[in-house]
């Protein structure tokens, strides 16, 4: 066995000088030397502390945690605000369990995070699917419509609560405030997973209209921010922002202490500390020179033939979607050109690349992806009339069943017509793609088969290829 695996393959990757565009939003160590952490990157190890005296307490805070949540509650302009050291995905669940109560019914999207499934699970909560549009022509998901939610209400008046993804893995956005709007004239509570928009607000802040507005600007009772994605923070750390009338903060607090770790890491929060005091400081050079680097990749990227970059008035561009199907490449073939080229994307879906910047990528990285898809598209002839088949993804509505209490696995082959009881997701983008209580059909069997071989991982069929379907 190769010792040190994790830390060989980490050291490894850091010396090959890649160009990320992935998540974390830092894309490594350049922003906190830029602005002046480099006393704290190099203390790390000594800043690993525990809960001792002059530390404060995360589920009581009463000094420096205190100080710093209150800072972001000024940053993104709302009520309240709280620092979150399990991800985005604590805190959806943790604002799921304060609004729904145990065995009541939520309004969700139907692609909504694995997290929020786990969230029924934990809780015992019927689920209200609301459909997203589809953008046909790539096979991903659009957006939540307002007329979606609002047949969702109609028809489940005794629904307590709404969440949604906006922006979506691709960046597309929901009308939230118009959802908002007939949210709470019915008496109910919005949460919005946040998880890829933690930096709409700061871009709203320096003037940029050509960007969505964020959930807090437009109405939503809570928003859960992935400050770990986009922003300056370390990995699995976020914040939850409250900004509601109707929800009781307490019950968000006692949820919040359920769900997160009791030994909470003193490096994550002192990271969310200083993407906060760099927002604070430096906001209108930072989110100017990203968005200067953003409009000169979509200018320059005109001029590739053969490429196709998706661009809507929805869509939050910080996320660049490829299409390179002109060439015969798909998403993934295309992922893996750039790869060689030392540029990593985060996620493929049919057709489409879709590469995360964040707050430290800079005009250089945008430079390098715009040479790699200059050089690959040089390289090949041009297929006429080639299209990859879109992926269906989430356009099947599935006949809903109850979720079965007793369990077997199956060969996946042999699900067809069976009762889904354990989801299967496909990760990333971490959205179920049949959930406990839908019945699976042939053409689910197929695709995911299709994506098992293409070597992608899907969590819910193990190394045997079994699934878990109810007992007949």
């Amino acid at each position: 066995m190769t010792e040190r695996p994790i830390i060989n393959f980490l050291t490894s990757h850091a010396d090959k000088k890649t160009v990320s565009f992935h998540m974390p939003g830092h894309k490594g160590s350049a922003i906190y030397r830029k602005y002046g952490y480099t006393g704290f990157l190099d203390k790390m190890m000594n800043c690993d502390i525990t809960e001792i005296i002059g530390a404060d307490n995360l589920f009581q805070t009463e000094g420096i945690l205190k100080a710093a949540q209150e800072e972001y509650a000024k940053l993104y302009g709302v009520k309240r605000a709280y620092m979150l050291v399990n991800g985005t995905s604590g805190g959806v669940i943790a604002a799921i369990m304060a609004s729904v109560p145990k065995g009541g019914k939520l309004v969700m999207a139907r692609n909504s995070h694995k997290a929020i499934y786990n969230a029924l699970l934990l809780a015992d909560i019927q689920p209200v699917y609301a459909y997203p549009e589809m953008i046909e022509e790539y096979g991903i998901s659009g957006e939540i419509t307002a007329e979606e939610i609002t047949r969702c209400l109609d028809e489940n008046p005794d629904a307590s609560a709404v969440i949604l993804p906006s922006p979506n893995y691709y960046g597309i956005c929901s009308d939230i405030k118009k959802i908002a709007e007939i949210v709470h004239a019915r008496g109910k509570i919005l949460i919005v997973d946040q998880a890829h928009g933690a930096h709409l607000k700061f871009f709203s802040d320096c003037g940029f209209s050509d960007m969505p507005k964020s959930a807090e600007e437009q109405g939503a009772d809570v928003a859960v921010n992935s400050i770990h994605k986009t922003l300056a923070s370390f990995t699995q750390s976020a914040a939850l922002t409250f900004n509601s009338d109707t929800l009781d903060h307490y019950v968000l607090e006692d949820k919040l202490q359920m769900i997160q770790s009791t030994s909470p890491s003193y490096i994550l929060m002192g990271s969310l500390d200083i993407n906060a005091d760099i927002i604070k400081n430096h906001k209108e050079e930072a989110f100017t020179a990203w968005h200067d680097a953003l409009v000169y990749f979509y200018e320059e990227a005109k001029k590739i033939e053969g490429l196709e970059v998706i661009r809507d008035s929805k869509l939050d561009f910080t996320k660049i979607n490829l299409d390179m199907s002109a060439y015969g490449l798909s998403g993934a073939e295309l992922e893996h050109l750039l790869m060689e080229k030392g540029i990593y994307a985060e996620l493929t879906t049919g057709n489409i690349l879709m590469c995360m910047t964040g707050i430290g990528n800079t005009k250089e990285h945008m430079k390098r992806l715009l040479e790699a898809l200059k050089e690959i598209a040089e390289s090949r002839p041009k297929v006429e009339g080639r299209k990859q088949t879109p992926p269906a993804v989430l356009e099947a509505r599935f006949e809903l069943c109850a979720v079965p209490s007793k369990k077997e696995r199956v060969p996946l082959e042999k699900g067809a017509g069976r009762i889904c009881a354990s989801s299967i997701i496909p990760y990333p983008p971490g959205i179920p793609f049949i959930c406990p209580g839908e019945r699976i059909t042939e053409e689910v069997i197929t695709y995911i088969k299709a994506l098992r071989e293409a070597g992608e991982k899907v969590i819910g069929v193990n190394a045997e290829g079994e699934i878990i379907v109810g007992v007949e």
